[in-house]
């Protein structure tokens, strides 16, 4: 998720692979029989975006979402995100929401208000995709933060939602500290553990910053499920929109038809009109390059983010009574670009 160079290595780095071991799981395990439901031939059911804290949903405590307040009751919070999802739909046409989850967040007391926002959403007919952030500061490495905690927040998150269809678990956002082996080893771990939870319920990060679902893909112990991809402009100080193009298809390998890109983004506030050509410019080429692809490949897409505030990539704006708050749209052209994408919509303008 980082949204600008400054906050975010090249995406083909990678943290020194020293072994890292898996330990053994903390808390009771969910047990169940392994499900086989698998994934439609394509993904064009999840038409989503993300939604925010304002600090990149990096954080040593819980998160609280672009519009939310720690101190916000269960009602409350309920209230706020049930229009703020309105707001998503009315706008933009989504019907999935990206959400992050920590430790800090379902470990503590702040679990029984945070659920006012997955309720609130699929109470109004959203998918809810549940992804786990690392900590920031030293914590933001690649790795799990403390399996400690980790497996007792999946226990807690998996037991409330594994019997609500419209929820889906994403074990880890961008596990980049881990090899493509080591990060697979623990997609692995986290399907046997959670066996009840049918696995076209379950998003598999690519490795690395999920810049990648080859090797995800073609891992066959993680079958079945849906693949993320990440996939972001400022990796290339320019690129032309056949380049972009090819630069996604690669990361994608044959792999479409499991794949949802539930990160990528552009500039939003700075002016940028995505709705015509502009070929000397890099985030112009890069939309219109994503929306075609996604489109004509039929995969699911999840923008970065729907709201999270003094994000230049916003796509959304609060608006209007903070207890009661509504969305403006922050760019048109954007969110034509979105709903072309979704298979709605007009080309491109010459």
């Amino acid at each position: 998720m980082r949204k600008t160079p400054t906050n975010r290595l090249a995406p083909r780095l990678r943290a020194a692979c020293a072994a890292v071991a898996i330990a053994a799981v903390s808390g009771a395990t969910l047990a169940g029989s392994p499900a086989s439901a698998a994934p439609k031939t394509d993904t064009t059911q999840f038409k989503g975006v993300n939604w925010a804290d304002p600090r990149d949903n990096y954080a040593n405590d819980p998160v609280v979402l672009s519009g939310l307040s720690l101190s916000d009751s269960y009602a409350q919070t309920y209230t706020k995100a049930s229009r703020v999802i309105s707001a998503f739909r009315a706008n933009l046409g989504a019907n999935t929401v990206r959400l992050p989850i920590n430790p800090y967040t379902v470990n503590g007391s702040y679990w029984k208000s945070y659920r006012g926002v997955i309720d609130a959403a699929t109470d109004k007919g959203f998918k809810v995709i549940l992804s786990y952030w690392e900590g920031t500061g030293a914590q933001k490495d690649g790795f799990i933060d403390d399996e400690a905690t980790y497996w007792p927040m999946w226990n807690t998150v998996v037991k409330a939602y594994k019997g609500n269809s419209k929820v889906y678990f994403e074990p880890m956002n961008e596990p980049h500290g881990y090899t493509d082996t080591q990060w697979a080893d623990i997609a692995a771990k986290w399907l046997s553990t959670y066996g009840s939870v049918p696995r076209g319920r379950v998003f598999v990060s690519g490795a690395g910053y999920n810049d990648h679902v080859t090797s995800v893909c073609a891992d066959p112990r993680l079958k079945g499920t849906y693949l993320s991809l990440h996939h972001y402009g400022f990796w290339k100080s320019y690129a032309t929109y056949d380049q972009w193009t090819a630069d996604l298809k690669e990361r994608i390998g044959d792999c479409a038809s499991r794949t949802v890109i539930d990160e990528f983004g552009a500039p939003m506030t700075t002016g940028l009109n995505y709705d015509k050509p502009a070929p000397d410019d890099n985030y112009v080429n890069f939309i219109q390059a994503e929306t075609d692809t996604a489109r004509e490949l039929k995969m699911g897409s999840v923008y970065w983010p729907g709201l999270r505030t003094d994000d230049i990539y916003s796509m959304q704006k609060l608006v209007g009574n903070p207890s009661r708050p509504w969305l403006a749209t922050t760019n048109q052209s954007g969110a034509d670009r979105l709903a072309w994408a979704w298979g709605r919509g007009r080309p491109v303008q010459p």
